[in-house]
């Protein structure tokens, strides 16, 4: 057997506890689970964006909550910001490939709504130009990164830093914490 494959799962397993044993990162997680949980009673709604690998995770996320996580229900109102691919190139072509998130946020985005900002390093262009749409209009804004932030630190009313700089762990990481989210969050509004 490879010697590699038991050590990529050590390695997920290690970020894992370190998540667990961090009870800061704890509470945030359940404050942020609180937040979309009024945002969604409210009638308000949960935007998500990202690139790459981080744009399949808010793909991903947003579906939990429209679709159905546990529990066969109404469906919530999320989505993921790069799904309309007309959109997206039409804002990429006709003005520039950082504003394709920020466009959609100021059409969009209402005081109140939820921006889940993903970025496994926190400084992409188009995020971080989201953010600061979403603030400027008042959404809260949720940001999942690797260890250190990046640009999106200090930039986001709540920031999910997972410790650690491998962006394929860091992803496997947001996807945890946002299952935690959605299940959460299902069960405060439909249990």
């Amino acid at each position: 057997m490879n010697p590699r494959i038991k050590q990529i799962i050590e390695e997920s397993i290690l970020i894992k506890r370190q998540l667990l044993q961090s009870d800061a990162l704890l509470d945030l997680l359940e404050k942020i689970t609180e937040v979309c949980t009024i945002a969604l009673k409210a009638d308000c709604k949960l935007l998500f964006c990202g690139n790459g690998g981080s744009a399949a995770d808010a793909q991903h996320l947003a579906t939990e909550f429209s679709g159905r996580f546990y529990i066969d229900r109404r469906p919530l109102f999320a989505e993921a910001l790069h799904v309309n691919t007309s959109m997206l190139t039409a804002v990429a072509n006709d003005y520039d490939f950082n504003q394709v998130y920020s466009r959609q946020v100021q059409a969009k985005g209402r005081r109140g709504d939820v921006l889940f900002a993903i970025s496994t390093s926190g400084n992409s262009p188009n995020v971080l130009a989201a953010v600061d749409q979403a603030r400027e209009q008042q959404l809260v804004t949720v940001g999942l990164t690797g260890a250190t932030g990046g640009k999106l630190t200090g930039r986001c009313d709540f920031l999910l830093n997972v410790p650690s700089t491998d962006t394929p762990r860091i992803q496997e990481a947001h996807i945890l914490l946002g299952h935690i989210i959605c299940e959460l969050v299902e069960k405060n509004i439909f249990q």
